[in-house]
């Protein structure tokens, strides 16, 4: 009996350490828009997460179809890089931008297990005068909580406006727990500012993704 209690007392206390532990770090890390760090990358690539944020979900968000151009601004080690390189097949082609040379790196390895061959890796930040080449050149670009983590979101979202093709889509994915976490309210306002209009939500909570498009170009001649 006094085991059992023993038991579950030194359970919950576990528990409160960890919730404790994870809430001081969430804290802090809001205190400085930074990128996940390498070690901490399992906070996302977990079956429970996964439930809410994995890469088929994303993925099947997207409306991809085979030749398009995609850029995954934040790639990390190649969570979605590789899916969305699989959906858009051999003649289509993925950016996948990072920050974090050591995520370039996990990235890279990953490719090459896989044989995929049709993503360019490439370094740089968003918003901070990254070379995210082809001005006006993706038909997608995907976010997926990473927009938290630009020291510049106005400036990140500008530059993802103009990679985009007109009528392109670019995809945010948030999750509540991520210690950069943005409302979909601010999201929304924000990209608006940027020159971006809604058109797709998807999920609620703990996680959900905004469908936003660029202004396509309307044809000459056209009576309102």
């Amino acid at each position: 009996m006094e085991l059992g209690k023993t038991a579950r007392y030194a359970s919950a206390t576990a528990a409160l350490v960890v919730l404790a532990s994870s809430f001081v770090f969430v804290v802090r890390e809001r205190r400085r828009p930074t990128p996940l760090s390498p070690r901490l990358f399992f906070l996302l690539e977990n079956p429970l997460t996964g439930a809410f944020v994995g890469a088929p979900l994303l993925v099947g968000r997207l409306g991809l179809a085979p030749g398009m151009k995609v850029l995954d601004a934040g790639c990390g080690p190649g969570r979605l890089t590789v899916p969305l390189a699989k959906a858009v097949g051999p003649g289509g082609r993925v950016v996948a931008l990072d920050g974090q040379p050591a995520m370039l790196g996990r990235l890279e390895g990953r490719l090459r297990a896989e044989g995929v061959k049709n993503v360019r890796p490439l370094l740089g930040k968003l918003g901070e005068g990254a070379p995210v080449v082809e001005e006006g050149g993706f038909d997608r670009a995907v976010l997926a909580m990473v927009l938290g983590e630009a020291r510049d979101r106005a400036g990140a979202l500008r530059q993802l406006h103009g990679a985009l093709r007109p009528g392109g889509v670019l995809s945010v994915t948030e999750i509540f727990g991520d210690p950069h976490h943005l409302g979909a309210s601010t999201v929304l306002k924000d990209a608006e500012a940027a020159g971006f209009r809604l058109v797709g939500r998807f999920g609620a909570f703990p996680a959900y993704t905004l469908n936003l498009e660029k202004e396509p170009v309307r044809s000459q001649g056209t009576s309102g």
